[in-house]
């Protein structure tokens, strides 16, 4: 790339942290920033999501650091990696934080950036491309769509205990979202899917499962409600992926863009039936 496009850009300084977003796993949907901060960091320390075609990108020399925290697998404590943020610093690193997706969405940024404030390190937030949305995309299901929904709601399908988390009130969103994102869903879709339905979800309603979402390994499982957690397991599909709830699943056979480039023939929808419609 044209060393003109990231001459306006920010640089990272010596003993500072730059919490970055890599996007779902396309390198191409890296930002400028992100781009620039890989070539200047001299310690990168990356999770489990993050394509390694992203790292390739890395300046000759700089040290890549795994700190992948992976359901059911043995993981570093959030705790020693953001302890190890400080101390890169101190010891006078550029140090990037590169985390799939966006640091800020189920990509516990927040929490890295808070131990980096009570330790005076400064630092900069970039950020990426969420996989509910990028994931998503790449499987050709809009997150919002004018004849289908106004209104979507982001959720974790586990909390820091790795349960089905008990602060969500499934009524209200099964009752008041009419497209819903679940990340890390799988492990707990059959508690979900029954959640959702016995909030008034029609056992039929769309859903699909995006694995590997924006790389080469992407697949995707098209379901329903009441069958999703049969025929993940049927299909064997494993994590990471990102799960939708909503007709906008139901757009799929149109917008299946990466389909169509396979040989894929893509058909017109229109939502034509009111039933299929958020209610207004």
């Amino acid at each position: 790339m044209n060393d003109s496009a990231f001459s306006h850009l920010a640089s990272i300084e010596p003993g500072s942290v730059w919490l970055v977003g890599a996007g779902p796993g396309d390198p191409g949907l890296l930002t400028l920033l992100a781009a620039k901060a890989l070539g200047e960091a001299d310690v990168i320390v990356h999770d489990a999501l993050v394509n390694d075609d992203c790292l390739k990108l890395a300046r000759p020399g700089a040290v890549l650091e795994y700190a992948g925290k992976r359901g059911g697998k043995p993981s570093a404590r959030q705790r020693d990696i953001s302890l190890r943020l400080v101390e890169l610093a101190r010891a006078g690193h550029r140090v990037l934080r590169l985390k799939g997706g966006d640091p800020f969405v189920f990509g516990r940024g927040g929490e890295e950036a808070l131990m980096l404030v009570e330790h005076d390190i400064p630092f900069r937030i970039v950020p990426g491309i969420t996989a509910g949305i990028g994931g998503l995309a790449y499987a050709g299901i809009p997150v919002t769509h004018r004849e289908v929904n106004h209104a979507v709601t982001f959720l974790t399908g586990h909390d820091s205990s790795g349960l089905v988390p008990d602060r969500i009130d499934w009524e209200a969103i099964g009752r008041g979202s009419p497209v819903i994102v679940m990340y890390m869903a799988m492990k707990h879709i059959g508690q979900i899917s029954a959640n959702l339905i016995a909030a008034g979800r029609h056992a039929d309603e769309a859903v699909a499962f995006v694995c590997n979402a924006a790389t080469p390994m992407q697949t995707v499982l098209e379901t329903t409600l009441c069958r999703a957690e049969a025929d993940a397991a049927a299909a064997g599909i494993e994590p990471p992926a990102i799960v939708v709830v909503g007709e906008v699943v139901r757009l799929r056979p149109s917008l299946d863009w990466l389909g169509a480039l396979s040989g894929r023939r893509l058909v017109s929808e229109r939502f034509s039936d009111p039933q299929r419609k958020e209610t207004a």
